[in-house]
């Protein structure tokens, strides 16, 4: 038995045979939601150990899953469109908007406060259709949740578009204006992956549809468009090779929670690069996570390229299929809001876990394990409540050199509440233990508030585990070059033992070549020849005739 939770938050429940791969599981989901364009798509699970995993369609599931079925999964979009108003169906355009839409929920998707009004007016008209007074009484945008937190102020303005802006558009319109507007901005298309530099800071790196992006302490210090050449990986150290202009080559080197996720970074890298770079996919190589030396695994991207399903989209004449779509998330009063983002985890308590709109979703939605992080700048925690409205307001301009979510855009809209509220979520930003970080994947809550904790300890804390990770990764790299050394060493005696049998067994042979006959001439091989190989050979004949007795006798 399998479940699979689609993006509408239902669920699909089916039965596969034990040796079933997830190429079949993946064709009845789309058969089931009558999607053609479904290599934008993918099935995302989680294994025992919490690490999130993209099912491999030519592998078996239940070797991929390391539990007992049943088995649980999600359906999410894996390959986000470059322009998704270019998608030939409608049913992949409204399932696109529902990841993204989630993406908005959850905190994933960076936006201004402008945008994240217009991004919201334009559900609520893909939802409710026009403004209705008799049906939409005041505050009514207020019920739904599209952001982990926002003020009434926006409320106000998300109400305020939706009834003058947008009246007359139909649910596909408003539908396409979304995905066009969220298209537009910088984090679309992210996955952010939580790991640590050299120096033992936090950052997220992503894959989007554009290139390779790293953001670190909310700047983004690293966009590659078109400049990756290679991805690598040794347990939990993960390198990027890149050329810059001029011919210049970098090396960037990130330090993983663990292997696995390590390891689950680097395919998302390769189905990335495969996927969106090249034009055929008999182009696919295997690629291997390391060099001649290391021990590494291979891996091979088994989908079509882009340019390929956008070829094949093209080619799609049938009737639109029908669309059932549903009404987002309603807030409760009774229910604590889930934040997740790229800025932190808020675990709900443990009585209305159960209850929490959206949480299984996030633990099996389409982007790696969201981690606390460091927040190096000031600009989150607000003085007065006129500092928040008008912060919200204000533009900025996004260069590649800085990319500061809390001066150029907001990671979610900030409510207008007390400062201890800004100073909670603040402190929640602070770096956790992967165990913790397991744990807010999984859903349970975490024990122990940071506020328990002095305030010298709050601020000595990082510190020292930023200098205990920088004197951890220094030895993890003497320690790999120790290794490879060592292994560089053990090959080239082989080789050299090789190189000697064969050149034994070749002078010992028949081959009337000059430079053996040099050989054999020589008193060193005469010595060997007599002293050690006859014997050998003698002995082995004798061993050979013993066995072949006793074969014969039996």
């Amino acid at each position: 038995m399998c479940t699979v939770r689609l993006l509408d938050d239902t669920e699909y429940t089916c039965s596969i045979q034990r040796d079933a791969k997830g190429q079949y599981l993946f064709d009845l989901i789309c058969h089931h939601l009558n999607l053609l364009e479904k290599d934008y798509f993918g099935i995302r699970y989680v294994d025992p150990d919490k690490q999130r995993h993209w099912l491999e369609f030519t592998k078996s599931i239940s070797k991929q899953m390391k539990s007992q079925p049943p088995f649980t999964m999600c359906l999410r979009v894996k390959f986000y469109p470059p322009d998704p108003a270019a998608l030939k169906e409608e049913i992949t355009r409204y399932l696109v908007f529902l990841q993204i839409k989630r993406d908005l929920y959850h905190g994933r998707l960076l936006c201004k406060t402008s945008d994240a009004a217009m991004l919201a007016a334009y559900i609520l008209q893909a939802e409710i259709g026009d403004y209705d007074p008799g049906k939409h009484p005041e505050g009514y945008s207020s019920k739904f949740q599209f952001f982990p937190k926002h003020s009434e102020k926006l409320e106000r303005r998300i109400a305020e578009i939706h009834k003058t802006e947008l009246i007359g558009q139909t649910p596909e319109t408003a539908e396409l204006k979304f995905l066009q507007k969220a298209q537009m901005l910088e984090t679309y298309g992210v996955d952010p992956h939580p790991c640590k530099d050299v120096s033992g800071n936090p950052a997220f790196l992503a894959f989007t549809p554009f290139g390779f992006v790293v953001l670190q302490g909310y700047k983004r210090v690293h966009f590659l468009k078109d400049e990756v050449t290679k991805l690598k990986f040794e347990g939990k150290t993960f390198h990027i090779y890149a050329n810059q202009k001029e011919d210049k080559k970098i090396i960037l080197t990130y330090f993983a929670p663990t292997p696995e996720a390590c390891k689950h970074l680097w395919k998302c890298g390769v189905e990335n690069q495969a996927f969106y770079k090249l034009e055929k996919s008999s182009q696919v190589r295997t690629v291997s996570s390391s060099n001649l030396f290391f021990k590494g695994s291979r891996f091979r991207y088994s989908g079509r390229v882009a340019k390929e399903v956008m070829e094949q989209s093209a080619k799609i004449k049938r009737e639109p299929p029908e669309i059932h779509r549903y009404l987002g998330r309603i807030k409760s009063t009774t229910l604590h809001v889930l934040t997740v983002s790229l800025q932190g985890v808020l675990i709900p308590s443990s009585e209305n876990r159960q209850d929490l709109p959206g949480l299984e979703s996030l633990r099996d939605s389409a982007h790696s394990t969201p981690v606390r992080s460091v927040s190096h700048s000031e600009s989150f925690i607000p003085r007065s409540r006129s500092q928040v409205t008008d912060s919200g307001d204000r533009t900025a301009v996004i260069s590649d050199e800085t990319y500061s979510p809390s001066d150029s855009v907001l990671p979610t809209p900030v409510a207008e509440h007390s400062l201890e509220l800004a100073v909670s979520r603040q402190i929640n930003g602070a770096p956790c233990s992967i165990e913790e970080e397991k744990e807010s994947e999984a859903g349970t809550p975490t024990v122990g508030d940071v506020g328990e904790l002095g305030a010298d300890s709050r601020a000595a804390g990082p510190v020292q585990s930023a200098g205990g990770e920088a004197a951890l990764s220094e030895m993890e790299q003497v320690n790999k070059f120790v290794l490879s050394v060592l292994r560089l060493l053990l090959v080239t005696i082989g080789l050299l033992f090789v190189l000697l049998l064969l050149l034994i067994i070749l002078t010992e042979s028949d081959l009337d070549i000059a430079f053996l006959r040099d050989i054999r001439q020589t008193p060193e091989f005469e010595q060997f020849h007599y002293e050690y190989f006859c014997p050998l050979r003698r002995w082995f004949a004798c061993k050979l005739r013993w066995v072949g007795g006793l074969l014969i006798n039996k």
